[in-house]
């Protein structure tokens, strides 16, 4: 059996506070052995970018990024999109951000291409905050640097979890 293709895409700016989460976590699985098949790369705000990459017929996509639900600073989920969220535009509509990055438009934006993602998985961390929009903010809080360990070691655990496919991945729990 080949090993599956995952694709682990950080996603943030670095310019403004614990939105950096995603690229921070990707840095730090850059610097360790992945299995084959999983490529990690820092997308940060190339939403562009992470279309094209998502065209690729990967068998599984963890999209990491700073996720505002409403809970503590530091809080860890892992959200599986379901098509009706990436869908509900038609193909003129879906609007090309070359230098921005929105996961759910990018993924608006590859089925518009005719792309067809098998499993996306979004790992997510509340943030504290994003620093303000006219200075931003260079750095994560405490409480999302002290969540990012913890993100390393469930990206990998999700890897694991999918490369023996023979078991189901829990919406929403860590």
């Amino acid at each position: 059996m080949t090993a599956r293709r995952i694709l682990v895409a950080g996603i943030g700016n670095i310019f403004l506070g614990d939105d950096a989460f995603g690229v921070e976590v990707v840095q730090r699985l850059a610097h360790r052995a992945m299995p084959e098949g999983v490529k990690v790369e820092d997308f940060g705000i190339r939403g562009f970018d992470l279309t094209y990459a998502l065209m690729e017929d990967y068998d599984a996509v963890l999209l990491v990024d700073a996720m505002p639900r409403g809970d503590k600073p530091g809080t860890l989920y892992v959200l599986e999109p379901n098509a009706t969220e990436t869908t509900g535009q038609d193909e003129q509509e879906v609007a090309v951000e070359t230098h921005g990055m929105n996961p759910m438009k990018v993924l608006q934006m590859v089925k518009a291409m005719g792309g067809q993602p098998r499993r996306v998985l979004i790992v997510g961390c509340e943030p504290a905050t994003l620093g303000s929009e006219e200075e931003g903010q260079m750095g994560l809080s405490e409480p999302v640097q002290v969540a990012v360990p913890g993100a390393v070691d469930l990206v990998e655990s999700l890897i694991a979890r999918i490369q023996n496919s023979d078991q189901t991945l829990a919406q929403g729990r860590v």
